[in-house]
């Protein structure tokens, strides 16, 4: 109890308390930036990889699917230390993996190393992911909670901005190519130096790790004392908790089939199926995700106004519109809407996600539950990819995306029918 009691008084006379949350803010969201253009360096390098490492639609495609099994697997482990020992602790660990271990992508010579390195630094992309969330969510009152976890996840849409401007740069470059991309990531490990000084573990997780750690030394025998030794004992013991456990592992998977498929073969498909050069795609994908950050941001205040469940539904169920709409009516004449459009909505799942998510769960469970379930979802997300490559091997890319539109209408049907909001207060 004294232990986690100082470390958040040491971190308090840093900064004021009530400032605090704006650091954590800042950080997310640098960490979340981070995040989102580690995924897109892989999916702008797609090309010169192939070319390199004289690799199949299938291989190429398994990179993403490789990354996306590493970032489940990284998020549900980073969801369980979160939960034993500390949201902060586990965000600065996390970002070091995925920093240095991206970094040394930049000096690989074949597939089987990039293949491994990528795996080692989706372990702590998925884990920073849920981690970031799950610590801003315990920050931020509830009146304004979907606002700010809605433009906190623009810092993932910002990621992707910057991947663009920089792959627009870099990888043409007769000096430079796909290899400085990737060396770009080496620059977050300072961050974790900054967090580490400035921001404490939230109250509601110092007060629940401190409740855990009293138990387990006076060896209470109680069941409840029990099952509190293992956040997954009480999720699948407790048939309320198991049930809404399962609904987001549902809806988290549709979730990222959909998201991970389309951002990682995007850029190919209007590069190689709708004839784009380079630069120009690039920048219809800057204009995309413009439109992705104002969409979560839109969608986080909404939410906060008229419910999380409505605007999440909505987003999903407008992205699968979408999609077909694109792949099946495009135009050059309409191509500019239909793509400023799909980003709009395309961001607004994303916008809500986390708020919904971590509000389904109490505070001892939750980053363990969060986790989990949102990694459980990586699973369908995997299979995303290499199912878009093996698609395209035997047809085209765009076949892929209206597979993927489904996914997205099934994302937005389950919360809308059976998923709740408001369960819980992450600051209590």
């Amino acid at each position: 109890m004294s232990a986690e009691t100082s470390v958040s008084v040491t971190s308090a006379s840093v900064l004021p308390r009530d400032k605090i949350w704006i650091a954590v803010f800042i950080f997310g969201f640098l960490v979340l930036m981070m995040d989102g253009a580690d995924l897109m360096f892989l999916a702008y390098s797609l090309a010169e990889l192939k070319k390199e490492f004289q690799l199949t639609q299938s291989e190429a495609g398994s990179l993403g699917t490789i990354t996306l099994i590493g970032m489940a697997i990284g998020g549900i482990y980073g969801g369980w230390a979160a939960d034993r020992f500390g949201r902060v602790k586990t965000v600065i660990w996390c970002v070091a993996i995925f920093s240095i271990g991206t970094a040394i992508l930049g000096a690989t010579q074949s597939y089987w190393q990039f293949a491994f390195f990528r795996f080692i630094a989706a372990l702590g992309l998925g884990a920073a992911y849920v981690t970031c969330n799950t610590l801003m969510a315990e920050y931020v009152p509830t009146r304004y909670r979907t606002t700010v976890l809605g433009t906190l996840q623009a810092g993932w849409s910002v990621g992707y901005l910057l991947a663009t401007i920089l792959a627009g740069l870099i990888i043409p470059h007769p000096d430079y190519g796909w290899r400085w991309l990737f060396y770009v990531a080496l620059i977050p490990v300072v961050l974790t130096l900054l967090m580490h000084w400035m921001v404490p573990e939230p109250r509601s997780w110092v007060e629940a790790n401190a409740r855990r750690l009293l138990e387990k030394a006076e060896g209470i025998a109680s069941q409840a004392a029990q099952k509190a030794e293992s956040a997954y004992k009480i999720i699948f013991d407790t048939p309320r908790i198991r049930n809404m456990f399962i609904l987001w592992c549902l809806t988290a998977s549709f979730l990222q089939f959909g998201y991970y498929g389309v951002g990682n073969w995007m850029p190919s498909y209007l590069e190689k199926e709708m004839g784009m050069e380079f630069k120009k795609m690039t920048e219809y994908m800057v204009g995309t995700y413009t439109a992705m950050i104002l969409g979560k941001i839109v969608a986080g205040w909404v939410a906060d106004r008229i419910g999380r469940r409505p605007v999440y539904a909505f987003g999903a169920i407008a992205a699968a519109v979408f999609l077909p709409l694109i792949v099946l009516y495009h135009t050059p004449e309409n191509i500019v809407f239909l793509m400023t459009a799909f980003g709009f909505v395309y961001g607004i799942p994303y916008g809500v996600n986390a708020t919904y998510m971590t509000e389904s769960f109490e505070t001892r469970i939750r980053g363990t539950a969060v986790g989990g379930a949102y990694n459980v979802g990586r699973i369908m997300a995997a299979v995303a990819p290499f199912a878009i490559g093996f698609l395209a091997d035997r047809g085209s890319i765009g076949t892929g995306f209206l597979v993927m539109g489904g996914a997205y209408f099934l994302c937005g049907l389950l919360p809308a029918l059976f998923i709740k909001e408001k369960l819980y207060d992450p600051q209590k």
